[in-house]
């Protein structure tokens, strides 16, 4: 092979020996992590590569696959055998040139019936594996094999999070993305190097690592970011105004079903260090980062000209810059959404939904995302753009039938945080009828614990109703948690493990139209029998926005638990009404769906007799919201009102059905 025809041949063959054994580990670490992968998702096996015991093996076994690998290549090299060399050999009294003597099979390297191979020979061997070895990498890039280019890559990356900047500075990786995020600094004129003026006090600085990873799990960046310790900030002397709006997760599941009805692809960007575009009026005086203080000037400070990371007028310094830069070029804020930016041409519609430094958008025509990303590029430094498919924590999947979302990693991750990897899987999230109390004679349990798992479970519920009502249940009791309350937890984390990998499916051929249902749960609670509130909203076959709470009043009949929840549910309605009116739709008359036939003529009695009178005057609204027919009540059977699943447990049939109905499904 002619090494010197391939691109970039002589930097390749100036690489000394070491940085090629470097590379030729790094490469087999990379590969033996995908087989293990591999291997462990096709037997379900787990390998332990850091046993606490230690690592023990089984002598037969290790024995049997010696003698296997030893016929199947028994062409690898082997180190002699200096023990059984013979110490005494018979010399002839003959002087000859050559002496021969026939040496043990063990003492030779390689295989017996090759030549004689040298020092030399050996060396020409080893390389021509490390050039075999870089030109199958120039051959994987030049295919775009991405599962071979996120291996190699893998490989120059840290795996681990320091914890302390001495770490940091010890790993080159880590260094250079320190060395990345100060070239930002010095890009966008984010400071000046100044002394520190009298009667001014310096906010200090602190380095976080993270590993960024994709949707898959893999480590793809080494991020190191530098944040001012803004809780050493005092309001009214560094800061003035910090509110800046955020999208609702119901706004991107609102989006994302816009999309999958229209049929246009939703991408995604990330801009570089967002933060530090935003300009910031007040004076605020930064220590020098750790590390990298600028040895001629060790005492002086930095005056932050842009909003640092951890400044508490940070975020709302960079909305304020790109609101105003999107407005300039011709695009206008949502009536409701204000992080929603609309652009219009004819019957072509330009999308952009922002969360904090994150942004995705799409439209129905393909040169406005071309002019879009363009537009964002000259202005701002982009560092990662495409199609959707991880976004807040979901996983996006975008077909010609339509969208799928789901959250299958965070399910394995918080497996893993809490050992849960090899629990006994359980068919349903709670039990049959299961009403937990504050059972006080119980034992306590880590309260710490409890409400970590309680925060990774609600984070969850992003994308599973179906494990709504049993978080919200157990919600109830993180100030002073029992067993009893740890074991219910436990039961949805089986739960996950026999279904990690349910999701929402929105459907491109769906009709988009907007309608509700409500249920309630008639004093559920054991403990101060009040009930509990469920409803679901949809557009079309698209499960967009739905609720689990337990009500605030306790009621003194079925009626009056249904009404108080189809009054929280039409509040649900009417924000998605006006928030779709930013897309073009006015939705008019919606239905929502009541099992309860009194419920349906409270709504449409407008007159309070005794039945009603006693029940609070903020839950009245929905009959003002029927009579200027903006909703419409409508009676459904309670077999088929699908919001039953919010509001109390079932069977396993009946919690399969309704699981089904809702709009989830495995992908």
């Amino acid at each position: 092979m002619d090494f010197t025809k391939l691109p970039q041949a002589r930097t390749l063959l100036q690489i000394d020996e070491d940085a090629m054994e470097e590379i030729d580990i790094r490469w087999q670490v990379a590969m033996i992590t995908v087989r293990i992968r591999k291997f462990m998702r096709k037997t379900g096996r787990l390998i332990d590569l850091k046993p606490k015991n230690g690592i023990t093996f089984d002598k037969s076994k290790i024995e049997c696959f010696n003698w296997i690998m030893d016929l199947t290549h028994s062409s690898n090299l082997r180190e002699p055998d200096y023990n059984n060399m013979d110490h005494t050999i018979d010399v002839s009294s003959t002087p000859t040139l050559r002496i021969h003597k026939i040496h043990p099979q063990s003492q030779i390297i390689g295989k017996s019936t090759a030549g004689v191979l040298t020092r030399r020979k050996l060396k020409e061997s080893d390389s021509v594996q490390h050039q075999a070895l870089l030109s199958f990498i120039y051959k994987q890039n030049r295919t775009n094999h991405k599962d071979q280019q996120t291996c190699l890559f893998a490989c120059f990356l840290s795996q681990e999070e320091p914890k302390k900047v001495s770490q940091a500075l010890a790993d080159e990786s880590w260094v250079e993305a320190m060395q990345e995020e100060l070239l930002q600094f010095k890009l966008q004129d984010v400071w000046v190097l100044c002394d520190l003026p009298d009667g001014k006090r310096v906010i200090g600085t602190k380095w976080v690592f993270r590993n960024k990873r994709d949707e898959r799990g893999t480590i793809i960046k080494n991020k190191a970011r530098l944040v001012a310790q803004g809780y050493r900030q005092e309001e009214g002397v560094d800061y003035d105004e910090v509110f800046a709006p955020v999208a609702r997760i119901e706004a991107i599941r609102l989006f994302l079903a816009f999309a999958s009805f229209m049929g246009f692809t939703v991408y995604q960007m990330d801009v570089k260090s967002a933060f530090l575009y935003g300009n910031i009026t007040e004076e605020v005086y930064v220590k020098q980062p750790p590390g990298f203080e600028d040895p001629t000037h060790p005492t002086k400070v930095y005056r932050v000209v842009k909003a640092l990371y951890g400044l508490h007028q940070a975020p709302r310094a960079w909305y304020e810059r790109l609101s105003t830069f999107l407005l300039k070029h011709g695009y206008r804020r949502g009536a409701i959404d204000k992080t929603l930016f609309i652009k219009k041409d004819r019957r072509d519609i330009m999308l952009v939904q922002v969360y904090v430094d994150d942004i995705i958008f799409g439209s129905t025509k393909s040169s406005m995302v071309k002019d879009f990303e363009e537009l964002m590029q000259k202005e701002f430094k982009m560092s990662s753009m495409g199609e959707l498919t991880f976004f807040l924590g979901l996983q996006v999947k975008q077909s010609n039938g339509g969208i799928f979302l789901s959250q299958d990693k965070y399910v394995k991750d918080i497996l893993n945080k809490f050992d849960f990897r090899t629990i006994k899987p359980a068919s349903t999230p709670i039990e049959a009828h299961k009403s937990l109390g504050k059972d006080e004679e119980g034992e306590d349990v880590d309260v710490h614990t409890y409400r970590s798992m309680i925060g990774c479970l609600m984070y969850l519920t992003a994308s599973r109703p179906d494990i709504m009502f049993a978080v919200c249940l157990c919600a109830r009791f993180q100030v002073t948690p029992k067993v009893s309350h740890l074991h219910a937890v436990k039961r949805i984390f089986r739960y996950l493990k026999h279904q990690p990998k349910l999701g929402l499916w929105y459907p491109k051929d769906s009709p988009f139209h907007l309608e509700a249902f409500s249920d309630s749960d008639y004093a559920g609670d054991n403990h101060d029998r009040r009930s509990t509130s469920g409803g679901c909203q949809y557009l079309g076959r698209r499960l967009v926005s739905w609720q689990c709470k337990k009500q605030t009043i306790v009621a003194i009949s079925s009626t009056e638990a249904e009404y108080v929840a189809a009054a929280s549910c039409c509040a649900q309605v009417l924000w998605m009404q006006n928030q779709l009116l930013d897309y073009g739709f006015n939705f008019m008359n919606t239905e929502i769906h009541i099992d309860n036939e009194s419920t349906i003529c409270i709504v449409r009695n407008p007159v309070f007799h005794s039945k009603t009178k006693h029940i609070q005057i903020r839950h009245h609204f929905i009959r003002d919201c029927y009579e200027q027919r903006l909703i419409n009540v409508v009676k459904v059977h309670t077999d088929d009102n699908v919001a039953d699943l919010l509001t109390k447990g079932f069977d396993l049939a009946r919690f399969n059905f309704l699981v089904v109905t809702i709009g989830m499904m495995n992908p």
